[in-house]
């Protein structure tokens, strides 16, 4: 009789203890850190004349952009660095060390001297303290999504990215309201001057938080399990990472593309357009971006029930084909001008999001073996994010400045989801319902029990 898969039932037995506190602590960290990301993409307007002033708003704009974009830019890097630490030494050690770091260097932006005061020394302290907390951030997201599915049961792992991809936009609703908050009781020339930087101080007392908590959660169960079966890397991680993984890399890459431009010109370009092209005023475009991202929020723990239920690859897929058929009208209703229309514009954008965003979450991390898995989810994510995410804005506004119509971005994104859905269709092997203890193959019966299961 052939032996039992002891890691594999381990994945179907109860949730251990004290799993509601390993969720919020894995989530706290990606929270803090769109916090940031978010305050950067709504605030960069008004930042802009403080770092780069040339007399162009819109030269201005794009340096402030391409600061954002280099920080992003470097993520990789972190992905590298953290990724060797939360594979070998574990996933605990990891996430306290990021998220300590991210709450430093976030409040740091808020109380650096502009240009009038220190000259070019200025915009080259903003662009160092971005670089350091782009490395930073690129390890910790793989670190908190390994952390988080490695603690969920596996016929529940689509929903438990769901709450992970809540801290993520849960974040940058934050920094949403914030922004939007400031602007709101401030006068404009408060706000130029200094009222920009009191939401990133927030960051701090948030970090410090999260950092109490994850230092009170256990390590993984997959992760203790590797350590005993002396799973871990013989090489270094990013080398096998690469040796090894590279296909569900590059297969991943080809769709993360279309998730990450679809989500940054979202929440950092579009509000920037309603305010300066759209015909709306700074606060009443924030706050639209702010209602679409609370709206977003429930509809996240669904996308992750309907993954769990019908796989990944579907939706994954539909999201593809919405992307091309519904982005052009968002921007259709974004161009009416009223506050309402702009609503309703984000609503609709809102559906690819909602078949992309949480399905790709969900299936890097099953797609690649424990003993890598930090290091393989921070690079899956980081690389592709890295090239398109934080060009995004800039590609947004340099594309609308060019032509004059908000259409070429759609022309954009349209293109990278075309690519996008044949990178779905013929190179994602379905991973809803995997052993996360072996080489990304699942255990026989798992997939049908899972997709589709009530």
């Amino acid at each position: 009789m052939a032996p039992p898969a002891p890691l594999a039932v381990k994945a179907e037995d109860p949730p251990p203890q004290g799993m509601s506190r390993a969720v919020v602590a894995g989530c706290i960290g990606n929270f803090v850190e769109q916090i940031d990301l978010g305050l950067y993409g709504f605030l960069a307007p008004v930042m802009a004349d403080s770092f780069f002033p040339s007399g162009n708003h819109t030269l201005s704009l794009l340096s402030t952009y391409a600061t954002f974009a280099i920080g992003i830019l470097v993520q990789p890097l972190g992905g590298v660095f953290f990724g060797r630490i939360g594979d070998r030494v574990g996933r605990r050690a990891m996430l306290t060390l990021t998220i300590s770091l991210m709450g430093l260097f976030t409040a740091c932006v808020g109380i650096l001297p502009t240009w009038d005061q220190v000259g070019v020394a200025a915009p080259v302290l903003l662009l160092l303290i971005r670089v350091v907390q782009g490395i930073v951030h690129g390890g910790e997201y793989g670190g908190a999504l390994t952390f988080i599915i490695e603690y969920a049961p596996r016929r529940r792992r689509g929903l438990f990215m769901g709450y992970a991809s809540m801290g993520v936009f849960g974040g940058l609703l934050v920094g949403a309201a914030l922004s939007s908050l400031v602007s709101a009781l401030l006068t404009e020339d408060q706000m130029s001057s200094w009222g920009w930087r009191l939401p990133f101080l927030v960051a701090l007392p948030l970090a410090a938080g999260g950092l109490l908590l994850r230092r009170r959660v256990a390590e993984t169960p997959a992760f203790l399990a590797a350590i005993e079966g002396d799973a871990v890397p013989e090489e270094s991680p990013v080398m096998e990472t690469i040796r090894r993984y590279w296909r569900p890399l590059l297969t991943f890459s080809g769709y993360a593309m279309t998730n990450a431009v679809l989500s940054f010109v979202w929440v950092t370009y579009l509000p920037q357009w309603l305010s300066d092209e759209g015909g709306l005023s700074r606060s009443a475009a924030f706050s639209s971006n702010m209602l679409s991202l609370a709206a977003y929020l429930p509809l996240l723990v669904l996308a992750g029930l309907l993954s769990d239920r019908v796989g990944r690859k579907p939706m994954l897929l539909a999201g593809c084909v919405a992307c091309v058929v519904l982005v052009p009208l968002s921007f259709r209703l974004a161009q009416n001008g009223t506050w309402g229309w702009a609503v309703l514009a984000q609503l609709v954008y809102l559906v690819p999001e909602f078949c992309i965003a949480v399905p790709a979450t969900a299936s890097l991390p099953e797609m690649v073996p424990t003993r890598v898995r930090v290091t393989a989810t921070a690079l899956g994510f980081n690389v592709p994010f890295a090239l398109f995410s934080g060009t995004a804005p800039l590609i947004s506004t340099a594309l609308v400045d060019w032509t004059g119509s908000l259409y070429s971005v759609w022309c954009y994104l349209g293109g990278l989801a075309v690519i996008s859905f044949f990178a779905v269709l013929f190179g994602y092997r379905e991973s809803a319902g995997k052993d996360l203890s072996g080489e990304g193959e699942p255990v026989a019966g798992t997939v049908p029990a899972t997709v589709g299961a009530s």
